[in-house]
């Protein structure tokens, strides 16, 4: 089966907002997956770069199993293709862009992008909970980063006693899903596939030992929740499309295979969303058929979400027609 494409997350927001911490705790709890991390800072000497790796210009293992590296805007899609290589085993990779940098422009660059092992895994703009009015007033452009953003960290929400920050936040960007955070310690699991690989039988490490002691982080589940929809009833490719256009403002990401049942098309569909970012990876089934999807977001109403998508269902073979794929057929990667 072909490999699935790696997420590559952008990490946005201005200086002081905690892109570095949240990007050290992503590093930290990631557990036995392999994270590339780019620092981009415009050719200069970067302290936060520092702070993450140790040293800048250079791409090194680390202890926990993270690579990181440092170039400025021109490097960016060389290094990818560095860190997307097969024998690296990279899990993920997280771009830390400089507080002067524009997020639109990197979002162009990873979509433009041909490399066929990387996908878009959203773009995440930090945001310092305590600085959030002065900020909107010193960089009024942050709005627009906020629209243009796919998930919202509030950090350092546990400096500021205001509850209705969140909602201020979700207005401001359009509804977009934001998770209160404090030293940047958000789930990786919200971002990126992160669970265990651990083999059957080794001795328990050091980082084992600081993860199973119930403290290392309270509470990172509380501000998202996932919801889980199966169908063994092939789905019908325009009611789909048509929920995914829709999507509640709160869904974050949406990822798992697809079967449409359409002769011809009999594969595995794989969706994968970030924000409104939609893109779906045909490869052969390795087991029976069957839709499975998992939906990740914040506020999210299982039950509403549930009822439209058992909606797609199809079981009429003559509905799922050459013609109803044709839409889904535009999201594809190797769609001409």
């Amino acid at each position: 089966m072909k490999s699935e494409p790696i997420p590559v997350v952008l990490v946005a927001g201005y200086l002081g907002s905690g892109k570095t911490t949240l990007v050290n705790h992503l590093l930290t709890h990631a557990r036995d997956h392999r994270i590339g991390v780019i620092v981009n800072d415009f050719g200069r000497i970067n302290v936060d770069a520092l702070a993450v790796a140790g040293q800048v210009d250079a791409m090194l293992p680390m202890g926990n199993g993270c690579l990181c590296c440092a170039v400025d805007t021109a490097g960016l899609d060389r290094m990818l293709e560095r860190l997307a290589e097969p024998g690296q085993g990279i899990d993920a990779i997280v771009i830390e862009a400089s507080g002067l940098a524009e997020p639109r422009d990197l979002v162009r660059m990873l979509l433009a992008s041909e490399n066929p092992r990387i996908a878009y895994g959203g773009l995440v703009e930090v945001v310092d909970a305590v600085e959030f009015e002065t900020n909107r007033l010193r960089h009024p452009e942050l709005d627009e980063h906020l629209r243009f953003a796919d998930l919202v960290v509030l950090n350092k929400a546990d400096q500021r006693d205001d509850p209705g920050i969140v909602e201020l936040i979700r207005k401001v960007s359009d509804g977009r899903p934001v998770v209160p955070a404090s030293f940047g310690a958000i789930d990786p699991g919200l971002l990126f596939d992160a669970g265990e690989r651990r083999p059957v039988a080794r001795q328990l490490s050091f980082d084992d030992l600081r993860h199973e002691d119930g403290h290392h982080h309270e509470h990172l589940h509380d501000a998202y929740g996932s919801v889980e929809f199966s169908s063994d009833t092939p789905l019908h490719p325009r009611r789909l499309l048509a929920f995914l256009t829709e999507r509640p403002a709160g869904l974050y990401r949406m990822k798992g295979p697809v079967d449409f049942g359409v002769p011809g098309h009999e594969g595995r569909f794989l969706l994968q969303t970030v924000g409104p970012y939609l893109r779906f990876h045909r490869s052969p089934w390795d087991g029976p058929p069957g839709t499975r999807l998992v939906l990740i977001g914040t506020g999210l109403d299982a039950d509403d979400l549930l009822r439209r998508l058992a909606a797609c269902a199809e079981p009429d073979p003559e509905a799922r027609t050459e013609r109803a794929i044709l839409p889904v057929l535009k999201y594809c990667e190797d769609h001409a």
